[in-house]
Order: C-alpha cells, then structure tokens, then sequence
C-alpha cells in the first residue's frame, strides 16, 4: 500500500484547458513564473452580514475574478531571490533555487500549459457559517460563501479537488460544494448572468450561484472530509469521477452505540453513494475527527485522542483499524505513503505496509501536512511552525508565526500557511527566507484540513 516517492501529478498547478480550469495529468516538467514582490498584511474589505445581504445590491457581483482593490500591497516574494543551494533532488517538493517552482505537470492531450489559472486557499469563517477563497499570490479575498441554508452548520474542515473545486463540511451536519471558478457556475436564480461573490460581501443562500450544491446530513458531529482524486481525462482535458469521503456520528458521551459512519459521496451532485458503518471505534462524540486520502482514493480517518485509525478501502468498502499510537488532531498522508497524526504531543507515522508506528515529541498543536520533498510542517507552540524530517522524524527548524496558528497548509508555489484559531489571521511563511505576509479579515476562522488541494495532489493519483 506505500506509495514510494512520486512526482507530483497534474494538479500541482492549473491549466487552461478548455473550459475546465483543472490541473492536468502529466509529469512534473511544466513550470510556473513565480512571484515578484512582496506584501506584508493584506486586509479583507468588511464582511457583509445576513441582514446586510438580505437580497440583491445595487451592484450584483457577476462573473470575473474578483475585486483586488481591498489589497494594500502587490504580489508575494519571489521564492528564489536571495536563495541557492536548496534544490531539492526528489520529485514532488517545491524548488526554490531554480528561478521557476516547477511543482506542476505537462499540458493535457491538446494543449494547455502556461501561466497558472488560479490558487486559492480556503477557509472556514465557523463563527459566521462562511468560508472565504483567498488568492494564495496577491491575498486578495475573491469570494466569500455562506455554505448551509440557515447559516448556522459551524463548518470547519475544508477539501480541494484536482479541479480545483472545494468541499466544506458543517460540523452540525451538511455538505457543500463551491465552485472555483465563476464560467462554472449555473444560472439558478432567475436573475441575468451569474450572481457570485468576489470580496468578503458574501451573498444570500439561493442568490449565490457558485455554490454548486449542498446534500444535509443528520449528524451531531461531521468534521473529516477529503476529496479522492478521481480519473483525468486526457481527450476532454477534465477530472471525472471524483468521490468526496466524509464521516458523520450521532453518539454522545451518555449514548454511545459505538458506532459511526463513513459515507462516499458524488462530488458532480452531492448524492450519497455508499454508507459504511464502522463498528469498533471507541464511542466519543466528535466520531472521526481527521481525514485524507492515499494515492488510490483510500479512505484514512483519525480520532481526537488516542483512538482508532481506520482504513476503508476505496474500491471495496472493507475497513481495517488500528490502535493510534499518539492523540490525533490534524492528519494527513504524505508523498511516500505514510499516514500521519498531529496533535501538541507531537506528531506520530504509520506505516501501512509493516502497519507500525514510530513517533517524535514536539511542542505541537493542530494541523499538519508535508511539502512532498521529506518535510513535515506542524503548528506548533506559542507561536510557530515546525518542521520535522519525514525521514528521521527528528525536528529540522522552526517558522516563526506573529501568533498561534491551528492550521496548516502547503500552495502551490512551495509557502507554508497557518491559519490561527479564532483571531482573523492567516499567515504565509516562506519556508526558507522565513518571510511572513498576513492576511486579516477572516471571522473566527478554524481549518486545518487540505485548504489548497496540494496535500492531494502530493498524495499521488490511482495507477489504473
């Protein structure tokens, strides 16, 4: 089942290609031109709230990629200046000594290739039922979206596909899937062209046409979800096939029946597929806290505490469990294969083909993912990032952070995001230089989950 060092597939960058704006399937020869400049803070222009967006402005927002007049700054660093000798020889991680972050792949069948069409970062607003969309290059806000009709699902974890697109669970219960892009979108509201958003002036539900669907779920606790990667068509240049797995459970600490489900939902209409009943967890309320895919599609869930990490395999639905061997919060699978566990104990690797654990002792805190070149990047306390060789599971360096971040993620361009908790912060380092630029505006924020799509695609994609 490891996944042994893999080049990043096609959707380390996205490509024009028709009409799909996804990431193609080739190797990883494609090149990006990489940023120019610098902002220090960028401030998102003041949110709307449901009474002020009641119903249409005066302005209705329509397609387009938004409004960068609420930047106060350019473009980031670029990741090369100032930097050699860094090269990283693997495939798969971001290289910042070559002038270019060649971290994405070959044009699909027919063409393509070129400058990347878009790279958001996506997170949850829990204390206002939104999610914001954040350009990962100029940090400009080009989208703000209410993701469950009455506003009120406290949505968390966050999920993009190789598309692009992003599913957001409401840990309340429900599902929603936004668009990345506006020429996706459906004209569903009666009223001329498309009605979206493009700042953090969110839209109300129905009014909104980027939301491409939402499927309500009955559960007390809904948190993991995790798109699978799906099968890239070469001769439409566009990912088909695309699965989201999510969990939802309905015990609480009186009334436990010790156990949860695991369900495989369509992501083209948000039909539930498949409902996998996994008897044998240890009863809590919260279920599955924690969830990532493999380079097959395999579902991999990870429980708040010492629990169970649990494996259901893609293809046939059978589940395998195994004791975890340290508290696990933030999760994830890397480019080798292995499934990691992050909490402020540490952070702990399980490897699915000896089925062992081994474990290192940081001061950690939420989420985690790796940058597909051996380096493992945790939030961390008071206030930082760190690093941890994937290899030697020894801490390499520490990022430091204005304050405490809960969550974590890799762009596309090789920087390393913390999202805090609950302040209105969102930090790009640069893993490097150890540069920080700051995003403000977010309202209560709490994401740690594949918020870009690069844990995903660093995952690898299916052999067949």
């Amino acid at each position: 089942m490891r996944n042994e060092l893999k080049s990043l597939i096609a959707a380390s960058v996205v490509f024009a290609c028709g009409d799909n704006g996804g990431r193609d399937d080739g190797g990883a020869s494609a090149t990006l031109t990489p940023p120019t400049s610098s902002p220090t803070t960028v401030t998102a222009t003041e949110p709307g709230t449901a009474s002020e967006t009641a119903g249409p402005t005066s302005e209705t927002p329509t397609m387009g990629t938004g409004s960068d007049s609420n930047a106060t700054t350019q473009s980031p660093t670029d990741p090369t200046e100032g930097v050699t000798g860094t090269s990283v020889t693997a495939s798969g991680g971001p290289k910042f000594d070559l002038g270019i972050t060649p971290d994405g792949g070959m044009a699909c069948s027919g063409g393509g290739g070129g400058e990347p069409d878009f790279s958001y970062i996506w997170i949850a607003n829990s204390g206002q039922g939104t999610m914001s969309k954040i350009n990962t290059v100029n940090l400009v806000e080009e989208g703000r979206y209410i993701v469950r009709p009455d506003s009120a699902g406290n949505p968390s974890r966050t999920s993009v596909n190789l598309s692009g697109d992003v599913v957001i669970a409401n840990r309340s219960g429900g599902l929603t899937k936004v668009y990345a892009q506006a020429e996706r979108c459906a004209d569903t509201n009666g009223m001329p062209g498309i009605q979206t958003a493009v700042d953090a002036n969110y839209l109300p539900w129905g009014v909104e046409e980027c939301v491409a669907w939402y499927t309500p779920m009955s559960y007390i606790s809904q948190r993991p979800v995790a798109w699978t990667q799906g099968n890239f068509n070469k001769a439409t240049c566009q990912w088909e096939n695309q699965k989201i797995w999510t969990s939802g459970n309905n015990d609480d600490f009186v009334n436990a029946d010790n156990q949860l489900d695991v369900l495989l939902v369509n992501g083209d209409t948000g039909a539930i597929e498949a409902t996998v009943n996994v008897v044998g967890v240890n009863p809590d309320y919260y279920g599955i806290y924690g969830a990532a895919v493999d380079g097959n599609g395999n579902f991999w869930g990870s429980q708040l505490g010492v629990g169970q990490l649990v494996f259901i395999d893609r293809q046939s639905l059978q589940v395998k469990m195994w004791p975890m061997a340290m508290s696990g919060y933030g999760m994830t699978v890397d480019s080798k294969g292995y499934v990691w566990t992050c909490s402020g104990s540490g952070a702990a690797r399980f490897d699915p083909m000896t089925e062992t654990w081994q474990t290192v002792v940081v001061s950690g805190g939420g989420g985690c993912m790796e940058d597909g070149a051996g380096t493992l990047y945790m939030s961390g306390n008071p206030n930082v990032i760190i690093a941890v060789d994937t290899e030697t599971m020894v801490q390499k360096d520490v990022l430091n952070v204005p304050s405490y971040v809960h969550g974590i993620s890799i762009d596309f361009y090789g920087y390393v995001w913390g999202v805090t908790l609950s302040e209105p912060y969102a930090y790009r380092v640069h893993p490097i230089m150890k540069t920080v630029d700051t995003f403000t505006g977010l309202t209560a924020p709490y994401t740690y989950s594949d918020m870009t799509g690069f844990a995903l695609s660093n995952a690898g994609s299916p052999s067949g």
